[in-house]
C-alpha cells in the first residue's frame, strides 16, 4: 500500500507510467493489482488490530503454556544473539 507522499509512492508512481506508454493493459492491471492489494491490506490490519477483535476471537487464542516455553527459548535467545554482518 502505498498513499501519495509516501517512498513507495514515489517508485510505483513512474513505474506505472513507463508501464501505461508501453502497454496500458500491462498499466491497468497493474494498477487495479495495486488498488486491490491496497484494500487487502486495509481490511486485514482491520482485522488485526486488537480494538477490532471480537471476544469470542480472542477466546481462541492463550499465552504460551509449560509446554511451549522451552520450545520458545532457544528461538527467543537465537533470535537475540545473532549479529548482522556490517555491509
Amino acid at each position: 500500500m502505498s498513499p501519495p507522499g509516501t517512498s513507495s509512492f514515489i517508485g510505483e508512481f513512474p513505474i506505472l507510467v513507463g508501464a501505461f506508454q508501453i502497454n496500458s493493459l500491462v498499466a491497468a492491471l497493474a494498477a487495479l493489482g495495486m488498488i486491490l492489494g491496497a484494500a487487502y491490506s486495509l481490511w486485514l490490519y482491520n482485522r488485526a488490530v486488537p480494538g477490532n477483535a471480537k471476544p469470542n476471537f480472542l477466546l481462541k487464542f492463550s499465552d504460551l503454556n509449560g509446554r511451549e516455553v522451552p520450545i520458545s527459548l532457544p528461538l527467543i535467545v537465537g533470535g537475540a544473539t545473532v549479529e548482522l554482518p556490517m555491509v
